[in-house]
């Protein structure tokens, strides 16, 4: 990587988002989308919270909303060996029944060849926010086994660290949806793995209580008001389920990718995925005691820095 001199503004980053996209993961979206900092390479869609075109499409009503655009490339329309499972019941079809304003299509449909070819291009630069199932990643891996090398950081929002899973007691909906996938990424040596975790993780440092969404609407922009539509169906779940307001895990994720500061402690861990048990498909083995650890989990955030920095790009449109 290139060094800048004093006063030089730093070098963008490489980066790709790898998305089941649905309310927060639009937010993440944005936030590659509009952060100075974010040289978004590419969108890569992967089977995940509701149907695979509400997935494009979402990917797309995003970047028109943003006015901006990065190329779009559907990958996986199916984990590698289950049945795809949605989260239909969470985020409605992601985005408050929001259309295009007009027609927009996908750049490819090898999101796969895409993840390779950009590895190469920004070797050892490439930073890849994975804030769905990993499956595309995990294909990408069996497709070219140095492509993990060639990454220089992958984020992943998934898992829980020895704690309560939110689509099973014991797993967290990404890495449940396809735990082969989720196991083969965590094996395939990426020099660099920062695990985002849904619980202690998101449930304390990444929920938008009501009076934070009250302020993301006063601001009455075109993003806030696409923000607040776009969450309403996930704020009304997860404030049901006890959490006291909507959970923002994704954009969490891709804050981290260009701001690490934000991670107020972190841990290196042992992390294997269950595969096999019939009631514990798709947990996550955080071992603590390992001599041969393979993440970094983040263990707090600053989640008043997040939500200040979010709120700020969606009052810029």
């Amino acid at each position: 990587m290139t060094a800048t001199s004093p006063g030089e503004p730093a070098a963008r980053i490489p980066l790709v988002i790898d998305t089941d996209t649905a309310a927060d993961d639009c937010f993440a979206l944005l936030v590659g989308l509009i952060d100075p900092r974010a040289d978004l390479r590419a969108v890569t869609i992967v089977a995940g919270n509701v149907g695979f075109d509400q997935q494009v499409h979402n990917a797309l009503l995003t970047m028109q909303l943003a006015g901006r655009r990065s190329p779009v490339f559907t990958g996986a329309r199916r984990p590698l060996e289950r049945d795809w499972v949605d989260a239909v019941d969470v985020h409605g079809d992601g985005v408050g029944g929001l259309r295009l304003a007009g027609p927009a299509e996908p750049d490819g449909d090898d999101a796969v060849g895409e993840l390779i070819r950009l590895s190469r291009e920004h070797d050892g630069e490439l930073v890849v926010v994975a804030i769905g199932p990993l499956t595309n990643l995990a294909l990408a891996v069996r497709r070219d086994p140095e492509f993990a090398h060639r990454v220089r950081r992958l984020l992943v929002m998934g898992g829980s660290v020895n704690a309560r899973g939110n689509i099973t007691p014991a797993a967290e909906y990404n890495v449940y949806v396809d735990p082969e996938a989720a196991d083969t990424v965590v094996r395939a040596g990426f020099p660099d793995v920062v695990i985002v975790s849904w619980d202690p993780l998101t449930l304390r440092d990444a929920v938008f209580d009501a009076a934070r969404i009250e302020r993301i609407a006063e601001l009455d922009t075109e993003l806030a008001r696409f923000f607040v539509r776009a969450n309403a169906a996930t704020f009304a779940f997860d404030a049901a389920a006890g959490l006291g307001g909507s959970t923002h895990p994704d954009s969490l994720t891709a804050a981290l990718a260009l701001d690490p500061s934000l991670a107020l402690e972190t841990r290196r861990y042992r992390l294997d995925v269950e595969t096999a048990g019939e009631l514990t498909r798709g947990a996550t083995v955080f071992d603590w005691r390992a001599d041969d650890p393979n993440v970094t989990v983040v263990e707090r955030a600053d989640g008043e820095r997040f939500y200040a920095h979010l709120r700020g790009l969606l009052a810029s449109r």
